[in-house]
């Protein structure tokens, strides 16, 4: 938590406060949404799961180590969404983040807390080395999150995921543990002087 910003573990009872927040920004959000490709010929057709299914699956994940799933509170109202997935023990220790947000709160500096919130706790709680973010170079909005937060540009990744319906490029982001010594939350605050870290 800072301030109003609260990240916390998703619920099954978040439900209905979720699908309001993402129906009233289904066209925000589409363009920068996963979808799922065609299946191969003869394969089967996937279909999106529901939420209950969706939190079903990220709390197997969450319970097997890989993935930490989060729902972001703004002001004590659900605001948004921030899962760390992808991660990987062993020599690596890494996970990457993925994000979204109400569009009636971006611009506030919501997002780049709760991303601080989320890296401070991979480095310092679950023990992960770097953290990375994946944007599609076209996404200006999410790429002015990594980038106030100072976070390294490492290049493009050509077609790397399904998102609205095609394979996209993306930039890859990066930062690891030894970057902010002191914590990415207050580098943030200290890069935003005079400001309200909100």
């Amino acid at each position: 938590m800072d301030g109003p910003t609260t990240l916390r573990p998703i619920r099954l009872r978040d439900q209905r406060a979720w699908r309001e927040v993402n129906r009233r920004n289904r066209e925000w959000l589409r363009p920068w949404e996963a979808t799922i490709p065609p299946p191969p010929p003869g394969g089967p057709v996937a279909q999106r799961p529901t939420y209950r299914q969706m939190v079903r699956h990220l709390r197997a994940e969450a319970h097997a180590g890989r993935m930490l799933p989060f729902v972001l509170d703004y002001q004590g109202r659900l605001a948004g969404q921030l899962t760390v997935a992808g991660i990987t023990w062993g020599s690596m220790c890494s996970g990457h983040i993925g994000y979204w947000v109400d569009k009636a709160v971006a611009g506030r500096g919501v997002m780049p807390t709760a991303v601080a919130l989320a890296v401070d706790h991979c480095f310092r709680s679950v023990g992960l080395h770097r953290v990375e973010v994946c944007i599609r170079p076209e996404n200006i909005p999410s790429r002015r999150v990594v980038e106030k937060l100072g976070f390294r540009e490492e290049g493009l990744r050509p077609r790397y995921l399904h998102i609205d319906g095609a394979w996209r490029d993306h930039l890859v982001f990066a930062l690891t543990v030894e970057e902010v010594p002191d914590g990415l939350l207050s580098r943030w605050h200290r890069m935003s002087p005079g400001t309200s870290p909100i």
